[in-house]
């Protein structure tokens, strides 16, 4: 048994991976077509919005619970919204013993982040990813096939991306079971 799974085991802690994708309304071209000789042309406009999702896979030290916890805002995630979710996933797990898993994201290593990480060094240990191992990480294909189910839907407003990416990730992620799903926090604009 790994060293890690043998600290989560002995301090009853739950390992949580974490990810964090954005969603751009900007068109995702996969296939077009021209007549013979002539160069595709594509328009669109650029005035897009972006929006971000943040999802936590949680399971239990001894594997017998799961829990998915996720955040939806406009713009992309920084260091304070990205403390803000760890918090809110502190408050849903009462400040149990958590090991936090994720990658080599500056937010995730910045002088703020470091110190808040320390601050909560009570209830939350954090873990890093090797560099470039996305298979490690179950949430980064979640936060994938998300992101890719995206294309060509068309909204006008941050809002109403947010509310489809909300809907998007709770279908591919439920398997069913909607009492494990925690949308945390509110939806930042």
């Amino acid at each position: 048994m790994g060293q890690g799974k043998k600290n989560a085991k002995r301090n009853r802690a739950w390992i949580v991976f974490t990810d964090e994708s954005g969603i751009s309304q900007q068109p995702v071209v996969r296939r077009t077509w021209a007549p013979r000789g002539q160069t595709p042309v594509l328009v669109h406009d650029f005035n897009w919005k972006r929006a971000s999702v943040a999802v936590a896979l949680g399971y239990r030290w001894d594997g017998k619970q799961t829990r998915l916890w996720f955040q939806t805002k406009t713009g992309t995630y920084d260091t304070t919204s990205l403390i803000a979710f760890i918090r809110q996933i502190g408050r849903h797990r009462r400040r149990r013993p958590t090991i936090l898993i994720w990658d080599g994201l500056p937010a995730h290593k910045s002088r703020v982040m470091m110190d808040f990480i320390a601050s909560q060094s009570s209830w939350l240990t954090v873990e890093r990813l090797p560099g470039y191992s996305p298979e490690l990480n179950p949430t980064e294909a979640s936060v994938g096939l998300s992101s890719g189910e995206y294309p060509g839907r068309r909204s006008t407003v941050s809002q109403e991306l947010c509310e489809a990416m909300k809907s998007i990730m709770t279908r591919l992620l439920c398997a069913g079971r909607p009492s494990q799903i925690k949308i945390v926090g509110r939806r930042r604009r």
